[in-house]
């Protein structure tokens, strides 16, 4: 990398997309993190570097989505590689599912991950380089039940993924989907701890017997894991790889 390169990371203030935001950091990438709340650890980040940066955004609007690449652009001249990641979860019967929620699912992790692509995309082409990473979900390839908003999120992405790849090829622009089982982060530790105290057993039984019943190795995944995954396709190592998913499951839909 002649010099560093900026990713722009949604969902960034904590779990998957912290990690991510932390490794490219470290890896010596410019990163701007987009999410509602600022987060913790930026200030140990910044306080001795300006290569990091955060924008408090609401990617269900679609003004705050063109004004985050926008002040994007402004602070580091371009932005290299796009990684969708903010998402949210809720669980209801489909007759029961709040209408007014799976817009905003949809808005979120569907619509906003489009409309960044769409605002980024000029530049990545009149560079002739750009990465796009998108965070789907081993529920981009399977579904569950009671999760409708996010599963069509999560498949939709992966068409978006595609289309996006195909797109970007003559420009070596490239596009993948990274679809991972659960993750141990604190927003899936609380819904553990939360089935343990419904079921009345054990944190431990509802990691590997509710949780983990269909993973192969039996272990949860750790957010660095994802994290390297990332780092990756943003190699030029990886210059050849799009329009592809890349399944970090532990084996769960091998069956």
């Amino acid at each position: 990398m002649s010099a560093p390169r900026t990713a722009l990371i949604t969902g960034a203030a904590s779990g998957i997309g912290a990690e991510i935001a932390q490794t490219l950091f470290h890896e010596g990438y410019h990163v701007v993190i987009a999410d509602r709340n600022e987060p913790d650890y930026l200030a140990n980040l910044s306080a001795s570097d300006r290569r990091i940066r955060f924008i408090s955004t609401d990617l269900s609007q679609q003004a705050d989505c063109q004004s985050l690449v926008e002040q994007s652009i402004t602070e580091f001249g371009v932005i290299d590689i796009l990684v969708n990641n903010a998402g949210f979860q809720h669980v209801a019967p489909l007759e029961e599912f709040p209408e007014a929620t799976w817009d905003n699912m949809l808005q979120v992790m569907l619509t906003a991950p489009f409309l960044l692509t769409k605002y980024v995309f000029p530049g990545m082409k009149q560079q002739g380089w750009g990465r796009i990473i998108n965070m789907g979900s081993i529920h981009s390839q399977v579904a569950s039940l009671n999760k409708a908003g996010y599963i069509a999120a999560k498949h939709g992405l992966a068409g978006l993924t595609k289309t996006t790849a195909l797109e970007g090829g003559p420009y070596q622009i490239t596009a993948n989907l990274i679809c991972p089982a659960y993750v141990r982060t604190p927003l899936v530790e609380r819904q553990i701890a939360a089935q343990a105290e419904t079921l009345g057993i054990s944190v431990e039984q509802v990691e590997s017997e509710v949780f983990l019943k269909a993973s192969a190795t039996g272990k949860m995944i750790e957010p660095a894991e994802v994290a390297a995954m990332v780092c990756f396709l943003c190699s030029d190592q990886a210059k050849s790889i799009t329009g592809a998913s890349w399944t970090i499951d532990g084996g769960w839909t091998a069956q």
